[in-house]
């Protein structure tokens, strides 16, 4: 890394970085909670079908996800930036796609299934040309780990703030464009596809509002410390699968995205058939969300008190004791408040402990290769991380399949409900004991040790 000092970054910067999670993650909860949904009670696609869309286009994500990161690292823009320009460029096809996610076409079923999937791999090509390169901007826009650590607390209250007003507005809009009625269900296919539809039209703005944003308050200042090379995408990655901190934060990477992958999507689930109508999923995110704001403004302190590995353990135990109520009673109303409530601040911790890592391992990878790999630390790590989300998608739609599940009934079995059960309550617990092990031999800061000492010896 440039060693060049780099001012402390100003207050505008840092909510440029907040826009664009906000408005992404209004979009990401719409789809998270309605998506799938969508799919099996709009567009009628088999409950398997559909799991195996979201599995396969999880896939595709995962695949796309080296294209860009490696585009990204051997290509500069005419301004010599290699990432920032990526907000500008891909802001409107993001939008288009997401609206095309909500759109039903209403044709046969087989073409019903095609043109989603088709929407659905688009939509996870140009969210990734978005997303990869916002994920390198914390390192690139200073070499200050406060400020980077900063700049991830803002995300994830820009983040957070977007998933409060997902959950809380969603579903009114679905209301107000007809998608749903006053109980929250659906009203005829027609009717509630139109609804649907408007609703992903303003989603679609908000991904191109968040991107106008950050690519307008944010600067790429860390340049390489030599001129770089052309590097192969097989080399890239041995660089980076070879180094062990890096593959350790990886697999943090994939426990977490796997446990919000689940307890997001089956939320409107266990709602709609536990709870009798997908409106009950409004106050239960709103209590995970204010448990996830409340703990982004305390995670500095705790972090600076108790040290990075002991605080990302403390986000595994949220993950896990959190969950103990609802296991022994998953029809208790305390018990998914208490899941959620922990939810959101295990998530928090552990959202903003592996985005710091991620800038850590720019300048450690930086350090022990001699080549600056930003666009492809979150590529990387990503590709992983995806596949084990696809096999969480293709488990709930299989799951939910194998036990009963079947959207034309107004009444599930009782199958489907202890399947809906596992998914939100056992599934997320073994996960997070196993990002626990995972964190147990993830040893960042011994590493950065070493390279200042490394610097501060060969100055």
């Amino acid at each position: 890394m440039n060693e060049t000092a780099i001012p402390k970054l100003k207050l505008t910067e840092k909510l440029g970085f907040g826009a664009f999670s906000l408005g992404s993650n209004i979009v990401y909860q719409f789809k998270s909670l309605y998506y799938l949904f969508f799919l099996t009670n709009v567009l009628m696609i088999d409950v398997a079908v559909a799991g195996a869309i979201l599995a396969l286009g999880t896939v595709w994500d995962a695949i796309n996800d080296p294209l860009v990161g490696y585009y990204a690292v051997n290509h500069r823009f005419r301004n010599k930036e290699s990432v920032r320009p990526f907000a500008l460029w891909y802001a409107v096809p993001w939008a288009v796609t997401t609206v095309l996610l909500f759109t039903n076409f209403n044709l046969g079923l087989k073409a019903t299934v095609v043109v989603a999937a088709l929407a659905y791999f688009l939509f996870e090509l140009f969210n990734t040309a978005v997303g990869i390169p916002y994920n390198s901007m914390g390192c690139l826009a200073t070499n200050l780990d406060a400020d980077r650590r900063s700049i991830n607390v803002m995300r994830n209250l820009g983040g957070c703030v977007g998933m409060g007003i997902g959950a809380v507005a969603c579903l009114p809009l679905l209301r107000l464009f007809g998608a749903l009625n006053e109980e929250g269900n659906l009203y005829d296919t027609a009717i509630s596809s139109r609804g649907f539809f408007y609703v992903s039209l303003i989603m679609g703005a908000l991904c191109i509002f968040g991107c106008f944003v950050h690519y307008f308050t944010t600067k790429e200042r860390v340049k390489p410390q030599q001129e770089e090379e052309r590097i192969s995408i097989l080399k890239t990655f041995k660089s980076l699968y070879s180094y062990r901190p890096f593959l350790m934060n990886t697999l943090y990477i994939i426990c977490y995205g796997i446990i919000l992958l689940l307890v997001m999507t089956c939320l409107v689930y266990y709602s709609t058939y536990i709870l009798g109508s997908s409106a009950a999923a409004t106050p239960i995110m709103a209590a995970y969300l204010v448990a996830s704001v409340a703990s982004s403004f305390l995670l500095s302190p705790i972090d600076k008190k108790l040290g990075r590995k002991k605080t990302m353990l403390l986000g595994g135990v949220f993950f896990v004791l959190g969950k103990i109520w609802f296991i022994l009673n998953p029809y208790s109303i305390i018990g998914i408040y208490i899941s959620a409530i922990t939810t959101g601040i295990a998530v928090t911790i552990t959202f903003v402990m592996f985005n710091t890592n991620r800038n850590n391992l720019s300048d450690l990878v930086e350090w022990r290769s001699g080549r600056r790999l930003d666009g492809m630390i979150g590529t990387a790590d990503n590709l992983a991380s995806k596949l084990g989300e696809a096999g969480a998608a293709w488990l709930i739609g299989v799951g939910l399949k194998r036990f009963g599940f079947d959207a034309n009934l107004a009444a599930q079995p009782e199958s489907a409900l202890r399947c809906i059960n596992f998914l939100l309550g056992w599934a997320p617990a073994i996960v997070g004991v196993l990002l626990m092990v995972v964190v147990y031999f993830l040893n960042i800061d011994e590493e950065a040790a070493l390279m200042h000492k490394a610097k501060a010896e060969a100055n």
